[in-house]
């Protein structure tokens, strides 16, 4: 292919590199004209191992040029990667100045073409940007309506400083957002040559991603850190805990726990997290991310339960109220607290749960569901038929395989609300469907 690749700093100097190394033809375009210099000169303007050989190899075969003329660099190209930078602003907000400016020169020149053009996004931007700032500004500036001679794509980078070339060749996954199958298949035949996962998604699942990822890896450096400080604290060498720790590829290094849903509970995570963070403060010990997560989880029980009172019916079917399905624990079930929050705003409340009977109910177990709804003996039924005829509103606790047929058995004036994501439910229903986070 030809391609322009707007930007030539880090991300766009190893893209065009990378890219010119497997045999496109490519112009790097930047304002700087000393990076321009450099580049047309076979030399690299950043420092990154191996992109200097790469640049010089590339231009040197007259497969690789740079300039800072925008219009003359989209002329002599079918395709353009923006790769500008998005700082961040003092606020904490992102600066999309840059890829605004670019989309609008890019725009521009299109309008002067005959020939369709492809504009890739690599610059790493919030979701929705994609709709609110650089289809209207490539759109406004090109004269053309996008689908037309103007295709748009979303392509994030998973490039690490100093190993940008390595993680190039060998990415964990290759992610395309577009608004249809041709336009992203274009963009992964870039990359077919590549290992790894390709994936075609939505422009707003592909802005996204890149913060998924880039949250969860400082999320994993602080919990490491914070387990480490505890450690060390007591005596413990942390890089033992976290030898052991990271073995364990079932739950811990895995896609365990990591899909959106509703709030933990039962009777291992938050005693353990309590225990755990009060341990810390007898150590004098700061621990802001482990302190956070009660608190957070119980603002997704507020979540949820604000979703379900905007709703505005009063009749509410509740199916599963343990903390998962498949076990009549009910110790801090979020669950449990949900149906405590609607009983107190007067909600009027049938339970279903086929593990729950309150006549087997022994110990603990009873203790804590008695004392936290003193009169769930008349709200709690074994039959699923006379729940689900109560409610105006049916919410799906947990994932117990018999809800999955809930949906089709709901009458067309009843709503479901999904904290478990019933499979099919969402398509089922349509707009009588809503869940807790998708």
């Amino acid at each position: 292919m030809r391609i322009s690749v707007f930007g030539m700093g880090y991300v766009g100097v190893v893209s065009a590199a990378c890219l010119a190394r497997d045999g496109h033809e490519v112009a790097g375009v930047d304002p700087q004209q000393s990076k321009v210099d450099l580049v047309n000169a076979g030399r690299t303007p950043i420092v990154e191992k191996y992109v200097g050989e790469l640049i010089e190899e590339a231009v040197e075969k007259g497969r690789l040029h740079a300039t800072a003329d925008a219009a003359s660099a989209v002329a002599q190209t079918n395709m353009s990667l923006v790769c500008v930078g998005t700082p961040s602003r003092r606020n904490g907000s992102l600066d999309t100045d840059a890829v605004e400016r670019v989309c609008t020169e890019i725009g521009a020149a299109i309008k002067t073409k005959d020939a369709p053009h492809l504009v890739v996004i690599r610059s790493t931007i919030l979701p929705g940007t994609m709709q609110a700032l650089v289809i209207p500004a490539l759109e406004a500036a090109s004269g053309l309506a996008e689908g037309t001679q103007l295709r748009i794509a979303n392509n994030p980078e998973f490039l690490r400083e100093s190993t940008a070339v390595y993680d190039y060749d060998n990415p964990p996954k290759t992610v395309v957002g577009a608004r249809d199958p041709h336009t992203a298949a274009r963009v992964l035949a870039l990359y077919d040559d590549l290992p790894g996962p390709k994936i075609a998604t939505s422009v707003e699942v592909a802005e996204m991603i890149k913060y998924a990822d880039n949250a969860w890896h400082a999320v994993k450096v602080t919990f490491g850190n914070e387990i480490g400080n505890i450690a060390k604290s007591v005596g413990v060498d942390g890089w033992d805990v976290m030898d052991i720790f990271c073995q364990d590829e079932k739950l811990n290094i895995s896609p365990y726990y990591l899909k959106p849903g509703f709030a933990f509970g039962g009777s291992c995570l938050p005693k353990d997290l309590r225990a755990l963070t009060y341990k810390g403060r007898e150590l004098d010990l700061d621990l802001p991310l482990l302190s956070s997560l009660m608190p957070a989880n119980r603002i997704q029980i507020d979540r949820a339960f604000e979703a379900i009172t905007a709703q505005g019916r009063r009749k509410v079917a509740f199916l599963g109220i343990s903390f998962k399905s498949g076990t009549d624990d009910l110790r801090e079930s979020p669950q449990v607290a949900l149906v405590e929050q609607l009983l107190g705003k007067g909600y009027d409340l049938r339970i279903y749960d086929q593990n729950v009977h309150l006549a087997r109910l022994t110990g603990s177990n009873r203790n804590y569901i008695v004392n936290v709804i003193p009169h769930i003996s008349d709200i709690l039924l074994d039959d699923l038929e006379a729940v689900l005829a109560h409610g105006d509103l049916v919410v799906i606790g947990n994932p117990a395989p018999e809800f999955r047929a809930v949906p089709e058995k709901l009458r067309a004036d009843q709503t479901l609300y999904d904290l478990a994501r019933i499979p099919g439910a969402a398509e089922a229903l349509g707009e009588r469907y809503d869940g807790v986070n998708w």
